[in-house]
């Protein structure tokens, strides 16, 4: 069995992070990918070994295996257990590993073992295993505005283009999958998934807490005192709204079915809550500040 250092095939130092492994192996399977190569075997091979090498290496389980066990790390607990029998002692019906000179383990006869039972003539081929491609990461930006409806959008994943449907009501940071959109997988396997996670940019004047909208607005003093109509902006139009008489600063209504439509489901709205905020008139004339000074007297009396 031919022993290929995933390390080297994605170029990284056996101390990488798992950060840095995910951007060699993104960086050369743009450069690699069959799409950007057809009829290139020498490329299409060189893809296979990046996403088997990122298959192991991207898996903190497997990179352990590996990095103990190299080319045999699938064999890793079958590899302990026979360690550890024969660290033990030979007992009934336990295979013969090599000699060990009284102590120790034989890694070299135990690796001859292993090739015997799974990389020889009719054995298992570990090499010829099939293994799911790497997944893809996606960030895609949308406005509040873009969220109000469910709509069809193309993702540009550098070497193709794909068409999403976007669901209505999508939460920021929410990440959903696309199946079958990531990396081919080796020796034929499975493709990769996609991972699209959004980030929602909020480009109205409404404050946003989960479905529920909230905005502030400037009321008059006369229509507060007296009552009356005031016109109110929405995300989907304007509403006319009827002021109670003596209303006061800082009054809260709630407007039903004005906020943001729920996940997958624009049938259901959250609210917009509208906080009035009374204006003071300023730059009055002469005979307002009298009417104002007679009303005040009024009050006293």
């Amino acid at each position: 069995m031919e022993y290929i250092d995933y390390y080297q095939i994605l170029g990284v130092s056996k101390d990488a992070s798992s950060s840095d492994i995910k951007k060699a192996y993104r960086k050369l399977a743009r450069k690699y990918h069959p799409d950007v190569n057809p009829n290139d075997e020498s490329a299409k091979n060189k893809f296979q070994q990046l996403s088997e090498a990122y298959e192991v290496l991207n898996d903190p389980e497997k990179r352990k295996k590996y990095d103990a066990y190299g080319k045999n790390w699938e064999h890793a607990d079958a590899y302990e257990q026979a360690k550890q029998q024969q660290q033990s002692g030979p007992s009934t019906g336990s295979y013969s590993y090599g000699s060990t000179s009284g102590h120790g383990f034989d890694e070299g006869a135990f690796s001859d073992f292993f090739d015997s039972m799974f990389g020889g003539s009719g054995g298992f081929n570990t090499r010829s295993r099939s293994f799911k491609g790497a997944d893809y990461q996606a960030k895609l930006t949308l406005q509040l505005t873009d969220i109000l409806k469910s709509h069809k959008r193309t993702i540009d994943l550098g070497d193709k283009k794909i068409r999403i449907t976007i669901p209505a009501g999508v939460e920021d940071g929410q990440t959903i999958r696309i199946a079958g959109h990531g990396a081919p997988g080796p020796n034929n396997g499975p493709k990769g998934d996609l991972y699209i996670t959004f980030q929602i940019q909020n480009n109205t004047i409404f404050k946003r807490d989960g479905l529920d909208l909230y905005t502030t607005v400037d009321l008059p003093l006369y229509t507060a005192v007296l009552g009356g109509e005031q016109i109110v902006e929405t995300l989907n139009g304007k509403v006319k709204l009827n002021i109670k008489p003596e209303t006061q600063s800082g009054t809260k209504v709630r407007i039903k079915g004005k906020g943001l439509p729920k996940y997958k489901n624009e049938s259901t709205h959250g609210n917009l809550f509208v906080t009035y905020q009374i204006v003071t008139p300023t730059n009055l004339t002469k005979k307002e500040k009298e009417l104002f000074q007679q009303l005040q007297n009024l009050r006293k009396s």
